[in-house]
């Protein structure tokens, strides 16, 4: 039996490979602690998709977060997709209720929310394009929202498609035309800390924006690198809070 608002306990977690250092754990778990919620959060670890059925039939869960590398391939197992997440093409929130006595799967995406609402502040007339490193499921999220407010993206990838740049493409044009640089890739998170993606750092000056969607650590070096140059930058620490809290209002909606 599925878990609903009548019972007292909440079961909530978050579905991904690997999970080691989960941001997602730590801050709901000390949000219940604090708000005295009646309510538990886990990690489930699955090495494929196809484990998401059993996951659903064997554990009674309330909402579910979505990581690296499932946030794409999880919409074939839902019910529904909310509007956003439907134009993203990605969902990082999941709500599990019960319709005619079967569970039902509702897709929503919260990396918009927290993204749009912690770069907004930083935002200034000369924003107008933005380079987004990385294609995964966080980047189709960015690119919308950058989409939405009025700026023109492009995606880099070290595996270019139609309408993508590679890295090796990237010269001093394009970085004095792309005053926002969004890395949305994992490269730089802990322990890969001497990491950064590979742009022409000697391009940046203080016109860029740099946003990190990498929050462990605080500062890495692609942010380090920026601002050397006299670049603005910001990690994902922001987002993440953001988005948390989003997905916890949409699960409780």
């Amino acid at each position: 039996m599925l878990a609903t608002k009548q019972n007292n306990m909440q079961h909530f977690g978050l579905i991904g490979y690997p999970l080691g250092h989960s941001f997602s754990k730590k801050y709901f778990s000390s949000k219940f602690e604090k708000e005295k919620i009646d309510a538990t959060y886990d990690l489930f670890e699955l090495a494929n998709i196809q484990e998401f059925t059993d996951l659903i039939k064997k554990i009674q869960l309330t909402g579910l977060n979505v990581t690296i590398p499932y946030k794409e391939q999880i919409i074939p197992f839902l019910n529904e997709l909310d509007d956003t997440a439907a134009k993203i093409g990605a969902v990082n929130v999941i709500k599990i209720s019960l319709k005619g006595g079967e569970v039902y799967l509702k897709g929503y995406n919260s990396d918009a929310i927290g993204f749009e609402n912690s770069i907004k502040p930083y935002l200034k007339a000369h924003h107008t394009n933005a380079l987004i490193l990385g294609t995964g499921g966080a980047s189709k999220a960015i690119k919308y929202v950058l989409n939405k407010l009025g700026i023109v993206t492009t995606f880099v990838s070290r595996t270019p498609k139609a309408d993508m740049l590679s890295y090796s493409q990237l010269d001093e044009k394009l970085l004095r035309e792309n005053t926002i640089i969004v890395n949305a890739s994992p490269i730089g998170t802990f322990p890969h800390t001497d990491e950064c993606p590979d742009i022409p750092y000697q391009f940046i000056n203080d016109q860029h924006l740099f946003f990190d969607v990498v929050y462990n650590p605080s500062e890495t070096l692609f942010l380090r690198k920026g601002w050397e140059r006299g670049a603005q930058g910001l990690n994902g620490e922001n987002m993440l809070i953001q988005q948390a809290e989003a997905a916890w209002a949409i699960w409780n909606q």
